[in-house]
């Protein structure tokens, strides 16, 4: 079977490779045999194979996070799931070509679900679902604030919350992405450079009408935090969920300990992890269903067979983008 992993820790364009590996095992009882039909590549993979994710595999490994693909074989005792079915692949290690799974670590799509949205929801969407409903209490009528809100995510976060009636401020670097999210539903896009984090405020204050905000949802890092900290009400949590500075978050004392700002981290593995398999099977078959009916969706920029590996990596590591990258087997 074709396989991408990487030896070492380094570049990814440079680490990454496609080799071939013996085909896998018969599915055993309660398995089933994936044969990937499409495969992401999100900022966690890159991060992996530079060696700076929050979990480091041991080599050589195969990235990969999200993915779907086609039921080719089933294990004794399978119920639910027929060959040719379409599918969700929850596990990891998806940039291969085919895998022998437990029947759990997939999730049947309805007929017709468009799948180049479906390979994307287990990352994206869900962080911002979660993001939205799991770190504080928002109603109706809230605001929140994010950074990177013309990220793949950051636009999850638009559609999401404008389906809940949560209304978002979103910070973006260039102006073109103002009309983008605008269409999405976007209550206030603002262009920022995160150096000033005053003057952020203070135009976060003159969209908004001096709304409360409670909650801001940080991708970048560096000064871009103190930004938000000054955006927020007193009492507002910032959740940092990425890392797209390079940089350490940064925030003034001042924010901390006379405001009671709180920041904290946020990963979709420990959330999922705290919440527990049922309350996330229901999460996915959510998103399943709003990317079924076409309500949420994601850009895709560019799709590169398996033995191109190396230019994929670089497209997606590429600043300015405006969506996905995916992988074809």
């Amino acid at each position: 079977m074709k396989v991408i992993e990487f030896a070492a820790f380094g570049r990814p364009a440079e680490m990454a490779r496609l080799v071939e590996r013996p085909d896998p095992p018969p599915p055993g009882p309660g398995e089933v045999l994936v044969e990937t039909l499409l495969a992401t590549i999100n900022p966690a993979d890159l991060l992996t194979i530079e060696g700076r994710y929050g979990v480091r595999p041991r080599l050589p490994a195969i990235p990969g996070a999200e993915a779907v693909g086609r039921i080719g074989a089933l294990g004794e005792g399978v119920a639910g799931l027929a060959v040719g079915d379409a599918v969700l692949i929850l596990s990891g290690a998806t940039w291969r070509d085919r895998t022998v799974l437990k029947a759990g670590a997939v999730v049947r799509l309805p007929p017709g679900i468009d799948l180049e949205q479906a390979a994307m929801i287990k990352a994206n969407p869900a962080t911002a679902a979660a993001m939205i409903t799991g770190i504080l209490p928002l109603a109706g009528g809230d605001w929140l604030i994010q950074n990177a809100a013309n990220s793949a995510a950051g636009r999850f976060v638009v559609q999401l919350s404008r389906r809940r009636g949560i209304r978002t401020v979103n910070v973006v670097r260039r102006l073109e992405a103002v009309a983008d999210l605008q269409r999405l539903g976007a209550d206030v896009v603002l262009v920022d450079d995160g150096r000033d984090a005053a003057r952020l405020a203070r135009d976060v204050v003159a969209a908004t009408g001096g709304a409360p905000i409670r909650l801001a949802l940080d991708a970048v890092g560096g000064g871009a935090t103190d930004g938000l900290a000054a955006s927020l009400a007193d009492g507002g949590v910032i959740a940092n969920y990425g890392l797209l500075s390079g940089a350490p978050c940064q925030v003034d004392p001042f924010h901390l300990v006379f405001r009671g700002i709180r920041l904290q981290g946020f990963w979709l593995a420990q959330y999922a992890k705290a919440q527990g398999a049922p309350a996330m099977q229901a999460l996915f078959a959510e998103l399943i269903e709003l990317v079924a009916r076409g309500e949420i969706r994601a850009e895709v920029e560019a799709r590169y067979p398996f033995a191109r590996i190396a230019e994929a990596l670089d497209h997606a590591a590429r600043p300015g983008r405006s969506g996905k990258i995916l992988l074809t087997p």
